[in-house]
């Protein structure tokens, strides 16, 4: 099976961040109940903002509607909601004790308004008339294999639009995102992006639109993956 092109490439991350204290307090209660992971905070925050900048790498601008996949605690959803300032947001978080809390945040920011929390598998939401190829990012931390994240998100993204999925900072292997099995969804490996040394991420870009087919019934994109 053919690999993705071996395009790669170190940008600086983002600067200027300003964090609201509501948003940092929810950061915190996450932290300690372990719902965003071991790391020192701030540099789960400076993570998170290498997704915004992997975007604007590639030069689409401010996108006007993103998707995250597996919310969880926040990250990187929070972060971006309050970098992309106008952006509309929706959280897929299939755990209802995680959706209750992400609900609880985005109320308390008041960021409501244009933040919407949908507590569901990714599989089901991604046939919803109001996302399906409407939106014009999606994130991914930590949500899946590369094949289980592709399928759920191709169906979210206009043409044009980008999936950016967390990935190890260094030794890229470009057997992760075949171009083949990508093609099936619409998708195509962009380029691999390391910010500041220190974060990795994977850069696709939808190139034609995602087939009714996918994502197929909850549960089989990982049970039987395309790739």
């Amino acid at each position: 099976m053919p690999e993705s092109p071996d395009v790669t490439g170190t940008i600086t991350g983002i600067t200027g961040w300003h964090e609201s204290p509501a948003v940092r307090q929810a950061f915190e209660v996450g932290w300690r109940a372990g719902f965003i992971g071991d790391a020192p905070l701030d540099d789960q925050i400076a993570h998170a903002l290498g997704f915004a900048a992997a975007v604007d790498d590639v030069g689409e601008g401010r996108p006007a509607v993103v998707v995250d996949l597996g919310s969880g605690g926040g990250l990187p959803a929070l972060v971006l909601i309050e970098w992309w300032s106008t952006t509309r947001f929706v959280l897929v978080e299939a755990q209802e004790r995680r959706a209750e809390r992400l609900q609880s945040v985005v109320d308390t920011t008041g960021t409501g308004g244009r933040v919407t929390v949908v507590h569901e598998r990714a599989e089901v939401v991604g046939h919803e008339r109001a996302w399906r190829g409407a939106c014009d990012v999606v994130t991914a931390r930590s949500f899946g294999k590369p094949a289980v994240t592709a399928e759920c998100a191709a169906p979210f993204l206009r043409v044009g639009g980008l999936l950016v999925v967390s990935e190890p900072p260094t030794d890229v292997d470009r057997r992760r995102w075949p171009v083949a099995g990508c093609a099936e969804l619409g998708l195509e490996p962009l380029r691999a992006v390391r910010v500041d040394d220190r974060f990795g991420y994977q850069v696709l870009i939808q190139r034609t639109t995602c087939t009714e087919r996918f994502a197929r019934r909850t549960g089989v994109p990982a049970k039987r993956p395309l790739f």
